[in-house]
């Protein structure tokens, strides 16, 4: 069978894995989450630039996956094409959804929900400039957010008072009022999709990458005959394994494994 590896720096790649089962439902996914180093949106350039390519390639030796899909925005963003050199295997990133927003909007307005590190990104730019001439963008960045995700997935409740504190300055004037589409330009946040909608005014449409990342992964990938169960990896030791376990458990991951990075 075909292997996978879905990397992210927490829980918010569980999206992606699970999009990449229902794409190719006879592969083995695994998963790995740079706890040790979360969160990656409030991280600088060069922390990241000097630690995720090193990274990538020591989880693809310990791994072998037949592709790579790194499901972060901020390090899709960073450091794809410095991972790609690394690795011998096909990388896939994530990179906000952009495009069909532009393509979908009925008023010309969208909203872009992702974190600092993403929001201030000249691949962003890039991305506007090259699908959304013409549109309004409006940009919220938010680390609290993924902190609220990564509670929330391993079984804390949701505060809604603090997601709608982070959502809604988005929608303020002059333009916020005519949002019609948000782009959740962070993996994490669609593992609370329900509670952002709740704090968007109504009509506002939510959309994010996960199947299209799944398809493209599908798209490169040779196949393979691979074997064995999937499997997690974390790094930052045995206290970052036990708090991430509730997580793997609920997305299948029953083996834990700790990379020392």
């Amino acid at each position: 069978m075909t292997r996978a590896l879905v990397f992210d720096s927490g829980v918010g790649g569980l999206t992606i894995a699970d999009a990449l089962r229902k794409a190719a439902p006879d592969w083995i996914v695994d998963y790995a989450a740079d706890s040790g180093f979360f969160p990656y949106g409030v991280k600088s350039d060069e922390e990241l630039r000097a630690r995720l390519p090193a990274l990538c390639a020591t989880l693809v030796n310990v791994a072998k996956p037949d592709v790579l899909v790194i499901a972060c925005n901020t390090a899709s963003t960073l450091s794809l094409a410095d991972i790609r050199a690394k690795v011998s295997v096909p990388v896939v990133g994530t990179v906000p959804a952009i495009k069909p927003a532009a393509e979908q909007t009925k008023t010309g307005v969208i909203g872009i929900l992702a974190t600092p590190g993403t929001v201030r990104r000249a691949y962003l730019d890039d991305l506007e400039r090259q699908f959304a001439a013409g549109k309004i963008v409006i940009r919220r960045g938010s680390a609290g957010l993924v902190d609220i995700a990564e509670r929330a997935v391993r079984g804390q409740a949701i505060d809604q008072e603090q997601v709608a504190y982070a959502v809604k300055p988005m929608f303020d004037p002059p333009d916020g009022p005519n949002i019609d589409i948000v782009v959740l330009a962070c993996t994490h946040f669609p593992l609370i999709r329900e509670a952002i909608a709740a704090a968007c005014p109504p009509g506002v449409r939510l959309i994010d990458t996960s199947e299209a990342v799944a398809r493209q992964a599908v798209r490169v990938v040779t196949p393979s005959s691979s074997t064995g169960d999937a499997i997690a990896y974390v790094t930052g030791g045995a206290a970052n394994k036990a708090a991430m376990q509730p997580a793997f458990a609920r997305f299948g991951y029953p083996v834990i494994e700790i990379i020392d990075a």
